[in-house]
């Protein structure tokens, strides 16, 4: 996943079908974690998370989707799991989770015959832990492949090593994936095949061997092929179109088709709804496997709103289609994205930002799958919550600024003894600074006073817990946090 396409990029899953096993769905019902998170690292206060004892917690995604009996997926990184604003949220919300570099061949075979398999292991336990589908990717792809199997020129011996990675990979976790990307980005831009060692030692037929191999492997898991800028109409889908044809018609084992999906803020294709429903009607299942929408960092308020609109869009577009069987995103929040990396000045392409606060796209994302938002009402029984005294609340504020404006990250904490059944934040801002957008709260600025009052789902407050919140400012030189902020009239600590 480290080419640089124009678009696009990830894996892909399934929906049971008759005469398959019947994948296991996540239930219906939501987890008892909160959905803001507070920031880990330096620039937060510790690692509280909020837990409402009352008040509804938004619906998780994953369970918003099994009503359309769909998935929501996610791209998961092992190594992160110990930082928990990232486990939290991948536990909380995802019903499919796929390793993000874990069960590529660099990852599972780095030398011939010799296989490592410590962080393949981590996304299958996490899946099966937290009753989420596996999701296998990939067992052939040009990229991320060692040095050994792109110096093989033999076809015998290369056709080998192949059939043996896939039997070793596949077989290993039969039975426990769902799904594979059997071959990956197979396909040049004009819809030509890629120059790849695979394409260039054994030819077109590599395909169809490789997922005869797969099926031998394991045959209960779906077969897929996987690819990028095939989400519209075009030369590179045309050519992906006419395989699985062509497959189908010899009798080749592929069950799905997964459409990347790595796209730019404003340019979702106007074909995709039309091009899922093409491929689903060849009798394979269809699914946006890498999805994330990149725009030019720092992100302004007006290209959140557009990427907010394109996350809906993909959306509808898959709930359109009865063979879409989901949505996988490729990871967890902005600041564990590959795309800065690979496209110096985009990024902001996820679901969650940097400090694990949920942005306009989790919204309108949300909104889509028709999650609940939760209710945020106390519980009418519990005695009413006296506001807090001085010193009863600390506020660690951040800004991540550029020429003319920042974003600030703003956790607020709980430290009395009495949980808070709702709340409001207010401070002064730096002369200069003038706010554009917030979330996690409705936001609003009179003269220099910043106020943020609480959403419908992170009203109540543990003692202890944690509400991460932000906003988009812009400033006339001056990114200085508040010097006296206050939570329901009463001052905080702040650091």
């Amino acid at each position: 996943m480290r080419d640089a396409p124009t678009h696009q990029r990830l894996d892909d899953d399934f929906s049971p079908r008759p005469g398959r096993r019947r994948r296991r769905r996540a239930p219906v019902v939501a987890t008892a974690l909160a959905a803001a998170l507070p920031t880990v690292g330096a620039a937060l206060v510790g690692a509280a998370t909020l837990t409402p004892a009352h008040a509804a917690d938004p619906e998780p995604l994953r369970d918003a989707a099994a009503r359309h009996g769909r998935t929501i997926g996610v791209a998961l990184s092992p190594g992160h799991l110990s930082q928990p604003g990232y486990a939290a949220i991948a536990e909380r919300e995802f019903s499919l989770v796929v390793g993000e570099n874990a069960m590529k061949w660099d990852a599972t075979e780095p030398s011939r015959g010799q296989f490592s398999w410590s962080q393949a292991d981590q996304v299958a336990d996490f899946a099966e832990t937290h009753d989420a589908e596996l999701y296998g990717h990939t067992l052939v792809w040009h990229s991320q492949l060692p040095g050994w199997v792109s110096s093989l020129a033999d076809p015998t011996d290369l056709r080998a090593a192949m059939t043996d990675h896939i039997d070793a990979v596949a077989g290993r976790y039969a039975g426990r994936v769902a799904a594979w990307d059997v071959v990956n980005e197979m396909w040049n831009e004009d819809g030509t095949r890629r120059d790849s060692v695979f394409q260039r030692v054994l030819g077109d037929g590599y395909v169809a061997d490789a997922l005869r191999a797969a099926r031998a492997a394991d045959p209960q898991a779906d077969l897929c092929l996987n690819d990028y800028n095939i989400e519209g109409a075009g030369a590179k889908s045309d050519a992906m179109y006419r395989l699985v044809a062509d497959l189908k018609a010899d009798g080749v084992p592929v069950d799905c088709v997964g459409f990347q999906a790595h796209l730019i803020g404003g340019q979702v294709p106007s074909t995709l709804r039309s091009n899922l429903q093409r491929f689903a009607d060849l009798g394979v299942d269809v699914r946006i496997t890498e999805l994330d929408i990149r725009v030019p960092t720092p992100a302004s308020s007006a290209s959140l709103a557009q990427q907010a609109a394109d996350y809906r869009t993909v959306t509808e577009a898959c709930l359109a289609v009865d063979r879409c069987t989901g949505i996988t995103v490729w990871g967890v929040d902005d600041g564990h994205s590959w795309v800065p990396d690979v496209f110096p000045g985009q990024g902001a392409a996820l679901l969650w930002d940097a400090s694990y606060a949920p942005k306009p796209a989790y919204t309108a994302f949300a909104d889509a799958w028709g999650a609940d938002p939760g209710d945020g009402d106390p519980d009418p029984t519990d005695p009413p919550t006296a506001p807090p005294a001085d010193g009863d609340c600390a506020v660690t504020w951040t800004a991540n600024a550029w020429s003319t404006g920042y974003t600030g990250s703003v956790t607020l904490t709980n430290t009395s003894d009495a949980a808070w059944s709702s709340w409001t934040l207010a401070a002064d801002l730096p002369a200069g600074q003038h706010l554009d957008q917030g979330w996690s709260a409705t936001w609003s600025q009179s003269g220099t006073t910043i106020t943020a009052t609480n959403a419908a789902w992170n009203g109540t407050v543990a003692p202890g817990a944690s509400v991460a919140v932000g906003y988009n400012a812009s400033h006339t030189g001056d990114t200085s946090a508040p010097a006296s902020v206050s939570v329901n009239g009463a001052t905080c600590t702040t650091g």
